[in-house]
């Protein structure tokens, strides 16, 4: 990522609030659901006045968020009605307080972080969960002699400050006393040996590591869902009294969300330079090759296996296995039902459809 004032400090300091009870109850699966890529439905352009809506990504311009940045650009958010204002990242600003106040329509989130919101008092909902496999990896060298999980046994793991959570719950799976070293925001640590172990996203700090001369057959990667902890990042999130004041802008700001992104994977160069344009109206740092892989590397998780329409479900497997993590490690008091936290598209509709 870009050089920044510790970002995963302020991110989960904001974010794992301790919880206030909310009253579990029964769970409800939902079904399969995607929405058709744009050529293959009948399309409609709005007409009308435009609807302002603004979201806000937690983090900083990067080809992490490359869909709202090209398909503002693009004009196709506006064919939905919708004229998009993205709330630029600014540090130690309250992503709670963003939400509560009313500052953002809608907010991309870990989904760890949003269930912590909801059981916090804040009655937010997820309306699309457009990553369905966690990018989250701890990384190690080959040449530490790490080669399994069991080998990060008795080492050193460097892990983002307030980002221990994961990590721990990981060591303890698996039975593993393996140190935390707490770090910020650079891979310095890992690279100059202080470290056996360091955590990374396969989008972001991975692609950096590589960056700094190291050849991919001398990493060992562990990702987080191949052992059965998939956090899932980047769901679409807002409150569920926009869902009751306007079911019909979330359901329009989905299905826009889908075209953008299915715009930049088919457009990847187009929407390479978008993203480098506006980094650099934002006197960001601008890697045109970072932005690249995290261009391809987004593909890879939101279509997988050459898929070409987006499943947006958010798996009840998948937030009951995340929630049991905070509830284990007493970050929640109870778990809220899935039913009330996940509100499919499908069910946007209808709401439009009966407002």
């Amino acid at each position: 990522m870009p050089l920044y004032l510790n970002r995963r400090r302020f991110f989960l300091n904001v974010l794992l609030v301790l919880a206030s009870l909310i009253p579990a109850s029964c769970m409800q699966k939902g079904k399969q659901e995607q929405i058709a890529p744009s050529g293959t439905e009948a399309e409609t352009v709005h007409k009308g006045p435009l609807k302002k809506i603004t979201v806000y990504p937690y983090w900083v311009t990067s080809g992490q968020f490359a869909g709202f940045y090209v398909g503002k650009e693009k004009g196709i958010f506006k064919k939905h009605g919708i004229d998009l204002n993205i709330l630029e990242y600014k540090p130690f600003i309250s992503t709670n307080d963003i939400i509560k106040q009313g500052q953002a329509d809608f907010a991309i989130l870990w989904l760890v972080n949003a269930i912590q919101m909801r059981c916090s008092g804040i009655n937010i909902v997820n309306i699309a969960q457009f990553s369905t496999r966690s990018s989250l990896m701890l990384l190690a060298k080959k040449s530490s002699g790490i080669k399994t999980i069991s080998d990060l046994n008795g080492k050193r793991a460097g892990i983002w400050e307030g980002f221990e959570l994961q990590p721990k719950t990981l060591f303890a799976k698996y039975n593993l006393n393996t140190q935390i070293i707490r770090i910020g925001s650079t891979n310095n640590l890992f690279l100059q040996g202080g470290v056996e172990v360091t955590n990374a996203n396969w989008f972001d700090e991975y692609h950096a590591i590589l960056n700094s001369g190291y050849d991919e057959n001398e990493l060992v990667p562990f990702f987080f869902a191949d052992y059965g902890l998939n956090f899932l990042e980047d769901g679409v999130y807002c409150l569920e009294d926009k869902i009751k004041a306007d079911p019909a802008v979330c359901a329009e700001f989905v299905k826009a969300t889908v075209e953008a992104w299915l715009y930049v994977f088919n457009n990847p160069d187009e929407s390479l330079e978008i993203i480098l344009k506006n980094q650099r109206q934002q006197k960001l740092p601008a890697n045109r090759s970072h932005q690249k892989w995290m261009i391809g590397r987004y593909k890879d998780l939101y279509l997988p296996a050459g898929k070409t329409t987006f499943n947006i479900m958010l798996s009840e497997t998948d937030y009951i296995s995340n929630a049991r993590m905070l509830l284990q490690n007493k970050q929640i008091d109870a778990i809220p039902a899935y039913k009330h936290f996940f509100r499919p598209y499908n069910s946007l509709l209808h709401n439009a459809t009966e407002k």
